[in-house]
């Protein structure tokens, strides 16, 4: 059995294969209300249709001026479950599992009047605003709609939840020394708000469900923090209750004059390899690993446990039929309804 289309086990949750629809926002809630649409319903159940093992619904927003824009997702309202039920209810008829992304823009809230951040640091670029800094009681409250978004998702029937702390969104805006430069307890510890938050959430989740955290493991900004800061705050936040880390780069702003090694094929697996190996925990790779012979051997070479394919996704939503098509026919199950095509 090819490694790409063999299952795995997460806790309580069991993955047919080891493919992963990642988040990537849709921007399409016309209403700008938070609420998913015919859009998203189709957009994420025709993956499941297509063999994904994992898909994981777009940022999703604890309020709503968390949105990078108004044509976000938001999970603040009880009124906004059963739009997401009705997503899950579907990708589970596919033997697909659904998680979703719970999320904060900070700084890069392009439609809110006033952004907040960690400090009032403004994120380069015309388009951004000044944000004002949270004080340590809206932080404190802020931990708070961060576990009720959980919970609401919990309660729509998601099968995992990820906590976004990587390109540069509000917990990133925290935990960086970049743009955390507070000096109450969340300045002195700028791991403490997403530690808070990864606990308040383990408190509303099941036991068995298995809490994902995207981590961007490097930032290409002048001054920024690299792989050996990024292992010690993944430490923490290990400790704090995650149980798989989803290995990004980038987003705390522009690239800076040391570069960033070339987008090519696999250029973001070394920081997935790095983690997982640093504190023995399974972790989704992610970065133009969308050629199935490299995907698979990213988890042959044991650099990662799950791959995310995101842009090649958006491409060909059958893309793990495709895959699983490519590296072991005989293990290939499509549809019923496709099957004469296969």
């Amino acid at each position: 059995m090819a490694l790409l289309s063999s299952p795995l086990q997460l806790k309580g949750l069991t993955l047919k294969n080891r493919i992963v629809m990642p988040p990537m926002c849709q921007y399409s809630v016309d209403a700008h209300d938070g609420t998913p649409t015919d859009w998203h319903f189709v957009h994420y159940v025709s993956r499941a249709v297509g063999g994904t093992g994992l898909i994981i619904v777009e940022m999703t927003d604890v309020e709503p001026d968390g949105r990078i824009s108004n044509g976000d997702l938001g999970l603040w309202s009880d009124e906004q479950i059963p739009a997401f039920s009705r997503i899950v209810s579907e990708v589970h008829k596919y033997g697909s599992k659904i998680g979703i992304q719970i999320g904060h823009a900070g700084r890069k809230a392009e439609d809110a009047e006033v952004p907040v951040s960690a400090s009032a640091i403004a994120f380069p670029g015309s388009r951004y605003k000044l944000p004002r800094a949270l004080t340590t009681e809206e932080v404190q409250a802020m931990v708070v709609k961060f576990a009720e978004s959980a919970r609401r998702a919990v309660e729509a029937g998601m099968d995992t939840i990820e906590i976004h702390g990587a390109h540069g969104y509000l917990i990133h805006q925290f935990h960086s020394p970049l743009t955390n430069k507070r000096d109450d307890q969340y300045g002195k510890d700028p791991a403490l708000f997403g530690v808070e938050v990864i606990q308040a959430v383990k408190k509303v989740i099941p036991a068995d469900m298995p809490l994902i955290m995207r981590v961007s493991a490097v930032e290409y900004v002048d001054g920024g923090y690299g792989l050996a800061y990024s292992t010690e705050l993944c430490r923490r936040y290990k400790e704090a209750g995650v149980d798989v880390f989803h290995l990004s780069s980038g987003g705390e702003g522009p690239i800076g004059s040391a570069g960033r090694p070339g987008v090519h094929p696999g250029y973001q697996v070394p920081l997935a390899r790095a983690i997982k190996q640093a504190l023995d925990v399974p972790v989704i790779a992610v970065g133009n690993l969308d050629d199935a012979k490299l995907a698979e051997a990213t988890l042959g070479n044991g650099d990662a446990d799950l791959i995310a394919v995101g842009r090649g996704m958006l491409r060909d939503p059958y893309w793990a039929i495709h895959a699983i098509r490519a590296l072991s026919p005989e293990e290939l199950e499509p549809p019923k309804q496709y099957g004469r095509a296969f």
